[in-house]
């Protein structure tokens, strides 16, 4: 044991988020419907994929794969040259 310090812990580990528990990941919310690309004008979806300020969320953090992350970044991206979502959010 080491002098000082708490002995490592055993056990059972908690799994990590977004996995489970056989380690399958959870699968993207655009590849679950079946959506080839993500479309500029569906405006819902883009909001839940930015967040309050405006910023674009991470793949971590959306659960998106990388290509309907890059897709969702071109569609935010069309949206906010429209004005169908803001650049920064207040």
């Amino acid at each position: 044991m080491r002098s000082g310090r708490r002995p490592m812990a055993r056990g059972r580990r908690k799994p990590r988020k977004g996995y489970r528990r056989f380690g399958e990941p959870t699968k993207c919310r655009f590849c679950r419907m079946k959506i080839g690309h993500v479309d500029y004008k569906d405006v819902q979806s883009l909001q839940k994929l930015t967040t309050g300020r405006g910023k674009l969320l991470s793949r971590k953090r959306s659960g998106n794969c990388a290509k309907h992350q890059r897709s969702a970044k071109v569609a935010v991206k069309r949206a906010r040259y429209l004005a169908l979502l803001p650049y920064v959010g207040r």
